[in-house]
């Protein structure tokens, strides 16, 4: 068994955190000792692991909690997803360093640096990926305009916009239990379509190749797959039944 202080030391987080961890219910200790100190036991540091890798991934604490307190969770394939989801990141962060590097050997004269090459690892290069994905299914018009609309909101909108689409996301893990057709997946499948209005209005066949694309794309299912493994398959099944329902 491990203290709190204990604990602490062991996963370089603050006594403090823990402390909030347990009055959330995100990390409850084993017991408390007639002393009134916290224990904890094994399945609790693996449960803070968890939770470390999921804020490492940007994940909010209440939606880690979902996550975890699902009752179908699997620990292993949680870690393989975050196996596959820090290797991206470190990817991209690799990029970054690339970037970083010729910048500043292009500033002290030492090498020729196209600008193109000044802006090569940064988000719109990676959004034109998608782009380029997305129009070989749908009209490239709609997606160009999708993706004007998408540039012309603010940082603040872009990120409340994302936040908005993530907590569909983990509503949709959480009623995977209940099955596709439950009414708390359709419900979120429901916010999902009124979600892609920021971006753009898909009719219903779109809808059930967005959500197949979800699956099928290594890029879309490695995301989807951070969260949960059997998210993309779940959400084209749930969609696929909400489009069958709306005809």
């Amino acid at each position: 068994m491990y203290t709190v202080k204990k604990l602490s030391t062991l996963a370089g987080v603050s006594v403090r955190t823990l402390h909030y961890y347990d009055q959330i219910g995100l990390l409850k200790p084993a017991k408390i000792a007639e002393n009134g100190y916290r224990q904890y036991d094994d399945a609790a540091l693996m449960r803070l692991q968890q939770i470390l890798f999921y804020r490492e991934l940007d994940f909010k604490l209440k939606d880690i909690k979902k996550l975890l307190d699902t009752p179908d969770f699997e620990q292993v394939s949680a870690l393989e997803n975050h196996w596959d989801a820090l290797w991206a990141r470190l990817a991209r962060t690799e990029r970054l360093i690339r970037t970083v590097e010729d910048t500043i050997s292009h500033l002290k004269g030492e090498k020729e640096m196209s600008k193109k090459k000044l802006f090569a690892a940064f988000s719109e290069e990676e959004e034109a990926k998608y782009a380029k994905k997305a129009e070989e299914q749908y009209d490239p018009e709609t997606v160009r305009a999708s993706n004007r609309k998408w540039k012309n909101y603010s940082a603040e909108k872009k990120q409340a916009v994302l936040d908005e689409g993530n907590q569909v996301y983990v509503d949709m893990i959480a009623a995977m239990p209940q099955g596709a057709d439950s009414p708390e997946a359709q419900a979120c499948v429901e916010r999902w379509r009124a979600h892609m209005d920021y971006f753009w209005t898909p009719n219903l066949e779109q809808l059930v190749g967005l959500a197949t694309m979800y699956g099928q794309s290594p890029d879309f299912k490695a995301n989807f797959d951070a969260m949960h493994p059997d998210l993309a398959g779940f959400m084209r099944e749930a969609v696929t039944i909400y489009v069958t329902d709306q005809r």
